[in-house]
């Protein structure tokens, strides 16, 4: 069976441009006719079809970029975008912002509208509910018909394109060693269901932090929120076990948040009798009572890494352009939520 074929193979082929490779596909005169049959006997022989709306964004920039996030409620999705938009403007790009709703099949209907010649290029957080579907057909074929993809925060390691990612291993260690530090000899987890990337990621560097640290890992204060369900009801577990944690790590600042409202209402004070970290330095974070600790996330610092990655794709010629993955480290900053047990 004969490999699927791109413009950029096509190009390496003959040691040409992807622009020198589209005008002869469309016929154009400026090719010569002998560098043109070539090229089109070598695409039909491996049945290459190509995509004249690919083609077009290849040749005609849009100077519009498009962003697919899973909602805009995350203080830290909003900070990305901040920092996608400064460098966009910079360089004289609009900016176009879809939201998946963390669907997968309003990611597809998201990613076939803004590939259909309205962007140059697209930045996406994957779907909760495309990570659990596995079904990535759709960034494949984006790639395939040579359209720039710039993955961030949620990333699928298959799909073979510029990522930018948070050291979140690293993330969910600082804070589970922070709690550990302060004294806390009984840490649970409020985490995702493991095909969530971040969250399996975030809940790895909490088990390495407490082996590390001769704790015992204990399956029962690992809690595996899904989205679906009441969180609520979820996080309530973790307070209804005999002997209640007295430490918390949230994988972020909504779940850390709602712990702290359940742990007043079963009369534990938070930093006193538990203290409680999360995961993303938002709005949520800074106002809540008490204030939150977490682990910073450089959301801004992210977007504007995800913008110049994928304006250099834009702009490169390269048969031969080196994807690269970007690991954004974490800080921590301590407030209120916890102290010295």
């Amino acid at each position: 069976m004969k490999q699927k074929i791109t413009l950029k193979k096509i190009a390496k082929e003959f040691e040409v441009s992807i622009s020198t490779v589209s005008k002869a596909l469309k016929d154009s005169h400026e090719i010569s006719n002998e560098l043109k049959e070539k090229i089109k006997a070598f695409a039909d022989y491996y049945h290459y079809k190509p995509n004249s709306l690919a083609l077009n964004l290849r040749n005609q920039k849009t100077k519009t970029i498009g962003i697919i996030i899973p909602e805009i409620v995350h203080h830290f999705f909003t900070k990305v975008i901040s920092g996608i938009e400064y460098i966009a403007n910079e360089k004289g790009y609009n900016v176009m912002i879809c939201m998946s709703n963390e669907s997968y099949e309003k990611e597809v209907l998201n990613m076939d509208m803004l590939a259909n010649g309205i962007v140059d290029g697209i930045i996406v957080s994957v779907a909760k509910e495309t990570e659990e579907k596995g079904e990535y057909s759709h960034f494949k074929d984006l790639i395939y018909n040579g359209i720039p993809l710039v993955m961030f925060d949620r990333v699928i390691d298959e799909i073979i394109c510029n990522k930018v990612i948070t050291n979140d291993i690293d993330g969910g260690y600082l804070a589970t060693k922070h709690l550990i530090n302060i004294g806390c000899k009984k840490i649970a987890i409020l985490t995702t269901p493991d095909y969530v990337t971040v969250g399996a990621l975030r809940n790895q560097g909490y088990q390495n932090a407490l082996s590390d640290h001769n704790m015992q890992i204990n399956e029962d204060l690992i809690i595996k929120i899904d989205d679906k369900h009441d969180i609520e009801k979820q996080i309530k577990k973790v307070f209804a076990q005999k002997n209640p944690p007295d430490g918390i790590f949230a994988v972020n600042e909504i779940y850390a948040a709602i712990a702290m409202k359940k742990a007043k209402n079963y009369n534990i004070n938070v930093p006193n009798d538990l203290s409680v970290i999360g995961f993303t330095d938002g709005l949520i974070s800074q106002y809540s009572t008490p204030s939150l600790s977490t682990v910073a996330q450089h959301g801004y610092h992210m977007g504007q890494k995800a913008i110049e990655l994928l304006l250099t794709e834009i702009d490169s010629q390269d048969t031969d352009y080196q994807y690269e993955t970007t690991i954004i480290e974490t800080d921590l900053i301590f407030r209120e939520s916890t102290s010295k047990v």
